[in-house]
């Protein structure tokens, strides 16, 4: 079954390093998931001020803004797509990334299955 594991890091410090993991933390969680055989993708996403959002409104219309802008220095900070036996698993993949640590969190949702 495959799980997203959404990645919430928490406070960043001024080099943008998050609180209680380091780039070899990330380096070496990626190594774990890649030689489990369970990756199915992953991406650390862009700095927040590089994002766009789009809305479209009832009469059809699009809405392009700059932003969102969160009111807290923690951010969506990336996601991986594993694929696991069961959420018992995705938990304990979860618990071991990086980016559960210093105030971090990860959602961890299902991936849902259309039959496609």
């Amino acid at each position: 079954m495959k799980y997203l594991l959404l990645i919430h890091a928490g406070a960043a410090d001024e080099s943008g390093a998050a609180e209680g993991c380091t780039p070899d933390d990330w380096m070496a969680y990626d190594k774990q998931v890649r030689d489990a055989g369970i990756l199915v993708a992953g991406e650390s996403l862009a700095d927040l001020v590089t994002a766009t959002m789009v809305r479209v409104g009832p009469d059809g219309e699009r809405t392009v803004t700059d932003g969102p802008f969160a009111e807290t220095r923690e951010l969506i900070g990336g996601f991986y797509v594993i694929d696991v036996p069961d959420l018992d698993v995705a938990l304990e993949w979860a618990a071991r990334c990086p980016g559960s640590r210093g105030g971090g969190a990860i959602v961890v949702r299902p991936i849902a299955d259309f039959g496609a």
